[in-house]
């Protein structure tokens, strides 16, 4: 059902960064050699390129090839795709044990960019019902913007949409961690930015995890962390639970 679009898709964001053979030096390898394209961190779109001859994510993406090879999901399940939020959350699939075929497939210290340029790998051999996505937070540590993870997002669904139209995306808002707080305004608004296209999409959603995660002066709960104060405990995951469960219901 995604062979299509999807393959249309992946290729297009794959032409951005395979146009041309990356040239010798990793100084210019972040932007097509082109005499015409702009430097790569001046414009979101240079941005996302950058991911096309990024594979540091090889290894995970094999991983989750091989657990499908041997153990293939069902189709019309329910996925939940992402950084480390979604990858340390050991008990996720029992957490939802109620939903249909629940998929994990969150790999450590991705970007809302690369989720959307392995789309074909992350989302692809699923065919979901819902798939609920939680990345932005490392977009925002490595200096993208709030309008760069939102245009990120953005192409996520518009990739979904091209295959999967009754697919529904939820995205999970960027948490306020004790370790990020000087983020917290940048944090804030891509939030208040995702939450906004939302409603301008169909079968779209945001779930806000970011506001019961902050304490009565509007400061990161430190009781909800692991002692890198960036991940969440076992309290935290609770926490995402109930409110995850409760948008669902």
């Amino acid at each position: 059902m995604l062979c299509g679009v999807l393959a249309a898709f992946s290729a297009g964001a794959h032409a951005q960064g395979q146009a041309t053979p990356p040239a010798p030096t990793p100084s210019v390898v972040l932007a097509p050699a082109t005499p015409s394209t702009k430097p790569a961190m001046t414009a979101p779109v240079d941005v996302n390129a950058a991911a096309a001859v990024d594979n540091r994510w090889d290894a995970s993406l094999a991983a989750f090839a091989a657990a499908d090879k041997e153990h293939p999901p069902k189709p019309g399940g329910v996925l939940f795709v992402g950084s480390s939020s979604i990858r340390l959350w050991n008990n996720l699939e029992s957490d939802f044990s109620s939903l249909p075929v629940v998929v994990k497939r969150g790999f450590g210290g991705s970007r809302m960019m690369d989720c959307t340029q392995h789309l074909h790998a992350l989302v692809a051999p699923y065919k979901p019902h819902l798939v609920l996505v939680y990345a932005g937070d490392n977009d925002l540590a490595e200096g993208r913007t709030p309008e760069q993870v939102l245009q990120s997002f953005r192409k996520f669904v518009e990739g979904v949409r091209a295959d999967l139209p009754k697919t529904r995306i939820a995205y999970i808002s960027i948490k306020p961690s004790p370790l990020r707080e000087s983020l917290m305004p940048q944090i804030k608004e891509t939030n208040e930015l995702i939450k906004a296209y939302t409603l301008t999409v169909s079968n779209a959603d945001f779930i806000d995890v970011y506001s019961s995660m902050l304490d009565g002066k509007g400061q990161p709960r430190t009781d909800l962390f692991r002692e890198d104060k960036l991940h969440l405990n076992a309290d935290g995951y609770a926490l995402w639970k109930r409110i995850i469960t409760a948008h669902l219901d």
